[in-house]
């Protein structure tokens, strides 16, 4: 049940997440994302939502487990962002100061999305 609702709350994150871009792009202000955002975009949630539904399943299965599968999925995350960022530099010319802006807006606040979720979940095992 945990892993629907973390869904649910991810997805709508996401969606509130996606309308300053959504909006920005609208009204012509294309200056301020880089080539391919939505496909930073997409990654980025991407990997957030393995990391959150993986806790949250290994969580479900040994409750002692979801504090090393956070740390590994956590060094997963990030290292995968690291060579997305290289590749994507590589294949890419961009306005460096764009591209860190596009890419922390999505990377940190999913970061905060995840940490907030997997927060919730170990405060209500501890509850229950």
């Amino acid at each position: 049940m945990k892993v629907i609702k973390t869904s649910i709350s991810f997805f709508l994150f996401v969606l509130a997440l996606s309308v300053i871009p959504s909006s920005l792009l609208f009204l012509g202000y294309r200056n301020l994302f880089v080539d391919h955002f939505w496909v930073i975009f997409s990654f980025l949630c991407g990997i957030t939502y393995l990391v959150v539904i993986s806790v949250c399943i290994s969580q479900q299965i040994n409750s002692e487990l979801g504090a090393r599968m956070f740390l590994a999925t956590t060094t997963f995350k990030i290292l995968a962002c690291l060579f997305f960022v290289l590749i994507y530099l590589i294949k890419n010319r961009v306005n460096k100061y764009v591209f860190v802006s596009d890419f922390f807006y999505v990377y940190f606040l999913s970061t905060i999305f995840e940490i907030y979720s997997l927060l919730c979940n170990l405060r209500n095992q501890n509850l229950g």
